[in-house]
């Protein structure tokens, strides 16, 4: 919005100071100033209007220490999450791109369906919230639409040749293509396209990408919403997430840096830098209220669409192979409840009793129970999430 206002004002004009607008560098900063301030400064009064109308936290009793003292906790915080990553978005970002436009579709989707979530817990005072397999239809929705628009938009390329050609007739050659590579790490030569698994067929393999941007939207999403358990441990754990995504995003889309590393170059995905330390600005601010002990929560609203964001993300800047070193953390929390149902359901049908792996999961629970404060818990995994990010960004050089 402001981009194209100061870009009139600047070419029209030559108004002092606004060709800074065209720098993605002095709008994402702006937007993480913005986004930080904002949950800040509105956070207080939104916290006592949710204190107020009694929109709080409904606890289930599972003798965890000092779980029945969050009782009442204003939940659907997620709310200010949103509205601090999308405000900035809208006046900071070019809203004519369409990696932009992919993620406040998904941020808005995603946000809605946790709404729903919440909205049904807390006002309808059903605790089980929206029923599994509406969630489940909603982030199949967000799938298909992302995967469908990232096969078959016109202005969603990849550039051949990184660095610009020029013929003999000194005409400027790029060859831009559609594609369904996307980035292996650890390997040479570092680009895997999905074609290679369907025999070269073009039309299978956009099949079998939106089938994968739909399994990844799912399962990062839910994920992220189990990682959601003790005070601050998704906004911590994810701020490392979106910082690594943020800084793979404007080496992607720099002609320079990506012909320098030897990395895929994404023609107008440098945009979402912006929208990344939007969001790295939205969750720092939440966390000044989310820490322990937490004064608000962010409900499904957030942890659901704090995971659809990081999974369309990926995907627009083709790193959906990394998140399993990235989202180990959620990786982890998410095998934990699996482990622990499927062992729980064999053991019960051999033996007439069922036995557990871990003494409660998602795993964070199975520390509380070893005695481990929250807190203490909450800044291990952040710390863990730090250094699975370092990895993924050292994964540009090491092959």
């Amino acid at each position: 919005m402001l981009y194209n206002l100061f870009k009139y004002l600047d070419t029209v004009y030559d108004l002092p100071g606004s060709g800074m607008f065209q720098y993605i560098t002095f709008r994402s900063i702006a937007a993480f100033i913005l986004a930080l301030l904002m949950v800040i400064y509105i956070g207080k009064p939104i916290i006592r209007k949710l204190q107020k109308l009694q929109i709080g936290e409904e606890i289930r009793d599972l003798g965890l220490e000092g779980q029945m003292a969050k009782k009442g906790t204003p939940t659907m915080g997620g709310i200010l999450i949103l509205l601090a990553i999308l405000v900035p978005s809208l006046l900071f970002t070019r809203l004519n791109n369409v990696y932009i436009l992919l993620m406040i579709i998904s941020t808005v989707w995603c946000g809605a369906i946790g709404f729903l979530d919440d909205y049904i817990k807390v006002f309808r005072h059903n605790k089980e919230g929206l029923k599994g397999k509406f969630k489940i239809v909603g982030q199949v929705g967000l799938g298909i639409i992302v995967g469908t628009v990232m096969c078959f938009s016109e202005d969603i390329v990849v550039r051949e040749n990184t660095l610009p050609q020029v013929s003999e007739e000194n005409i400027v050659v790029v060859e831009d293509v559609k594609t369904t590579q996307t980035t292996i790490p650890f390997f040479k030569e570092n680009e895997f396209d999905y074609s290679w698994l369907t025999g070269g067929n073009q039309t299978a393999a956009w099949i079998l990408y939106i089938f994968m941007a739909i399994l990844i939207v799912t399962a990062v999403s839910n994920a992220a919403n189990l990682t959601d358990g003790i005070d601050g441990l998704l906004t911590g754990v994810s701020m490392p997430i979106v910082v690594v995504l943020g800084i793979l995003a404007y080496l992607s889309g720099h002609v320079i840096y990506a012909d320098y590393l030897n990395i895929m170059f994404i023609p107008d995905s440098g945009e979402l830098f912006v929208f990344a330390l939007a969001m790295i600005g939205a969750l720092l601010g939440f966390l000044w209220y989310n820490s322990y002990p937490a004064q608000i929560f962010m409900g499904d609203t957030g942890s659901l669409a704090i995971g659809g964001i990081i999974a369309v993300f990926a995907l627009c800047i083709r790193k959906e192979l990394l998140l399993p070193i990235m989202c180990g953390i959620f990786v982890v929390e998410a095998l934990s409840v699996i482990i622990q149902r499927k062992y729980f359901a064999y053991t019960k049908k051999k033996y007439g009793e069922g036995r557990r792996v871990f003494l409660m999961s998602p795993i964070h629970h199975h520390f509380q129970k070893k005695n481990l404060h929250e807190s203490k818990i909450t800044m291990r995994f952040v710390i863990i999430s730090m250094l699975l990010a370092a990895i993924s960004l050292v994964t540009l050089k090491i092959r």
